[in-house]
């Protein structure tokens, strides 16, 4: 093969990881702006009480876990995937369109399980979409180029919930939901114009079936995605606990919390960066466990603390973690159900809210006891989903006809 011949898929691949890249951070700026104001906005504007609010903000995961979930299979059954992003970011448009102007909280509640849960397709769905194109165009550096994209969620996170606190502040809610809809507009934009539909990967009969793609047991599946989300659920519940755990132990306030979330999440970007390269020659199964390593580590700093030093060093242990899991852990995922990237995006995405629902009562544990006992819960929830990963092998696939 010549040089020039070797360069074209790498060409076509940077030519579509662009325009992936920017709807990627379109939907990420959109839910970084509305996400972390949605109880303020429930409390004030809806003029919600807490027994509303609680129902809203356990209705609404559990609505975008199933219909990312019924969506997930669909997608890999059809060369669809490209309408499926424009379909999602659509019904992103309509739901923040809606609520920018709408205040009945029941509207809102019937919003958040139709409109807004085919929205949040969009993230798995995206993943799935570049995992088909990268399993096409240059396999090798699948991990390197999911990593890369996860960064550019991150930068969405670093950037939004600031805008959010500026529009807030300038022009209310309305300018908010109207700002995320203009970004669900412009990915919906990039899909029409800029993505092309990816065919599914098609096997002949002719075929030898041990070229064909193995897929992990349903067991195994399961098992994994529970490891996932038992990994994830710090992720929220040590983000809950950290300005009260600030205030009340280590004498502390809210700008603090502030600044080591913001340090962690600028740590967080080079790391994933720097794993999805390293990826291509180490094994993924080694760098989760690395990541998962991390994380009980640095929760038990954090549990056992004495000052803000010791947190303000151990974040570049926790941006270790969240880098690992959330950016190797959509490619593990993948490798699992090579024939379906969208089941398996999917499965590992709803270990998100999933987690965030299962950190609300652990949340009120430690608020009950201690806020010192959420970091030790969040240890025990580390190693608990690195011993699931490290038993749960992928032994004995089943493969597909």
């Amino acid at each position: 093969m010549t040089q020039e011949t070797s360069a074209r898929p790498a060409s076509r691949l940077g030519r579509t990881l662009l325009p992936l890249g920017l709807l990627f951070l379109s939907v990420g700026v959109s839910v970084a702006l509305f996400n972390p104001f949605l109880s303020l906005f429930l409390s004030t504007e809806v003029d919600a009480g807490p027994i509303k609010i609680t129902i809203f903000l356990i209705v609404a995961p559990l609505g975008g876990v199933l219909a990312s979930s019924i969506i997930g299979r669909f997608s890999d059954r059809r060369p669809i995937r490209r309408a499926l992003l424009i379909s999602g970011a659509a019904a992103g448009v309509f739901g923040t369109g809606v609520t920018a102007v709408v205040r009945d909280y029941w509207v809102l509640l019937a919003l958040s399980v139709t409109a807004f849960a085919i929205a949040g397709s969009l993230f798995p769905q995206s993943f799935a979409y570049a995992r088909q194109v990268l399993e096409r165009d240059d396999p090798a550096r699948a991990p390197m180029g999911i990593s890369a994209l996860r960064t550019v969620f991150s930068l969405a996170w670093v950037a939004g919930p600031p805008l959010g606190a500026f529009l807030l502040a300038t022009g209310g809610f309305v300018w908010i939901y109207g700002t995320a809809a203009l970004m669900y507009a412009l990915a919906a934009l990039v899909a029409v114009f800029w993505l092309d539909e990816v065919p599914a990967r098609a096997h002949r009969a002719s075929d030898d079936p041990a070229d064909r793609p193995v897929d992990a047991g349903r067991w195994t599946l399961w098992l994994t995605a529970a490891a996932f989300t038992l990994l994830q659920t710090p992720l929220t519940l040590a983000v809950q606990a950290l300005p009260l755990f600030i205030g009340t132990e280590l004498q502390g306030d809210v700008g603090d919390a502030g600044l080591l979330l913001g340090l962690c999440a600028a740590l967080e970007i080079p790391l994933m960066l720097g794993l999805g390269m390293l990826a291509v020659r180490v094994p993924l199964r080694r760098l989760l466990f690395a990541g998962a390593a991390c994380g009980i580590a640095y929760y038990t700093v954090a549990a056992t603390a004495t000052g803000l030093g010791a947190l303000v060093a151990g974040q570049a242990l926790n941006a270790m973690f969240i880098a690992a899991v959330t950016g190797l852990g959509i490619s593990y995922m993948q490798n699992m159900l090579p024939g379906h990237p969208g089941r398996a995006t999917t499965l590992f995405t709803n270990g998100f809210p999933l987690g965030a629902m299962l950190a609300g009562p652990l949340f009120g544990l430690a608020q009950h006891f201690d806020y010192r006992l959420a970091y030790w819960l969040c240890t025990a929830l580390c190693a608990a989903g690195l011993l699931l990963l490290i038993v749960v092998r992928n032994d004995r696939p089943t493969r597909h006809a």
